[in-house]
């Protein structure tokens, strides 16, 4: 039989010190994982934090949009599916 397809995951990863705060992550997520910071980086930019992490479905749009290539995405694996 046929397993039914699970919805992919990502976890998001921020490099603090690279973002400029522009925001375009933030604004363009399709499920709203991302927000921006009160707290400044090294730069005095507020970068952004996942405040909706379980939400990532690894589109890997902030990944692609970001100016700064501050955002990278990983594909989360199921662990049943290596056991």
């Amino acid at each position: 039989m046929f397993k039914p397809l699970k919805p992919r995951r990502g976890t998001v990863h921020i490099k603090r010190d690279w973002c400029k705060g522009c925001g375009f992550c933030v604004q363009y997520c399709p499920v709203d994982v991302l927000a921006l910071s009160k707290d400044y980086n090294a730069k005095g930019y507020h970068p952004p934090f996942p405040k909706n992490q379980q939400d990532c479905t690894d589109c890997r749009f902030c990944e692609i949009i970001c100016p700064e290539f501050a955002i990278h995405v990983t594909t989360k694996v199921d662990e049943e599916e290596h056991a």
